[in-house]
């Protein structure tokens, strides 16, 4: 029986896991796959308070050591369900086994999704990225694409306005799904140009990264090939919350429906990062939930006793 299981080894979890095992609890982290999450395949972090340059494997690197410097137990095994039985938990993993706790972090966070095409995934941090807040002073004063059609492209679009060279927003419809409010706005930038009824066909690429893309127009059929440093895709993201349905309230998209106070409706289960509902997803914030969702467990079993 552990004190708290986290779900999870990106940020928000590790973070989760230091902050239990300094709380005085033990804790069981279990992952799926890798740790570290989205970060790791961020070549250089510049926006953490106290780090001015960190690649995000050594950054997820950090957080790992830590967490089991301190003594927190790491088991890669893919969680397929949580059950309650009386005043516990149990989790449930792919492989057959089932862990016992008297309380659960969900911190399964939420991948980026894609184009789907050729070299993209080799391309992450060499001219393509998914966050422009996150890797947009890299382009500074160079031409750069976002592609999306909603509040995030249009948001990121304006964002990156500030300070690149010129910016070209890609969406495969004429009209936007964001707020028409920031479209306009987005439409009085001088640098920002529309690429409208048009879908990213070819990703172009030399030995140090992104070079252009190739865009094709839906109605003509015509196909241009834009020079561009950087492309931002900014298609929405998706969580993997949906083994968590029976004990966490998700939102139509599958985000756990949570606020700061990171309570997950049923008592004794807590949620941390980029897998519940919020408004910025940054490592700052997932750090902070992270802690946050760990000292409100501690708390909880407590008042167990």
């Amino acid at each position: 029986m552990k004190d708290v299981i986290i779900i999870g080894a990106g940020t928000a979890g590790l973070s989760a896991a230091i902050y239990t095992v300094r709380a005085g609890k033990s804790a069981l982290v279990l992952e799926a796959a890798a740790y570290g999450g989205q970060i790791i395949n961020t070549p250089d972090i510049e926006n953490y308070p106290g780090i001015a340059h960190i690649s995000g494997f050594d950054f997820a690197t950090g957080l790992y050591n830590q967490a089991k410097d301190l003594g927190a137990e790491i088991v890669f095994e893919r969680v397929t369900g949580i059950r309650e039985e009386g005043d516990h938990k149990v989790v449930e993993t792919g492989n057959g086994q089932q862990y016992e706790a008297k309380a659960v972090i969900i911190a399964t966070g939420a991948k980026n999704r894609t184009l789907g095409l050729p070299m993209e995934k080799e391309l992450v941090g060499k001219g393509v990225s998914y966050c422009a807040t996150c890797d947009g002073m890299f382009f500074r004063n160079k031409v750069v694409a976002v592609n999306g059609g909603g509040n995030t492209a249009v948001e990121d679009a304006a964002f990156l306005a500030n300070y690149c060279a010129k910016v070209y927003i890609i969406h495969r419809r004429d009209q936007f799904r964001a707020d028409e409010a920031e479209v306009e706005r987005l439409r009085k930038k001088e640098n920002v140009e529309f690429v409208l009824n048009s879908t990213i066909t070819k990703l172009n690429r030399d030995t140090n990264g992104l070079t252009s893309i190739e865009v094709a127009d839906k109605i003509s059929g015509e196909t241009r090939t834009l020079e561009i440093a950087g492309l931002f895709v900014a298609i929405g993201q998706a969580p993997d919350n949906s083994a968590f349905a029976n004990v966490a309230n998700l939102d139509e998209k599958g985000y756990v429906t949570a606020g700061e106070d990171l309570l997950t409706g049923t008592p004794g289960i807590f949620t941390a990062g980029d897998c519940r509902t919020k408004s910025v997803r940054q490592l700052t914030t997932a750090a902070s939930d992270g802690a946050v969702a760990a000292l409100a467990a501690a708390t909880y079993i407590d008042a167990l006793k």
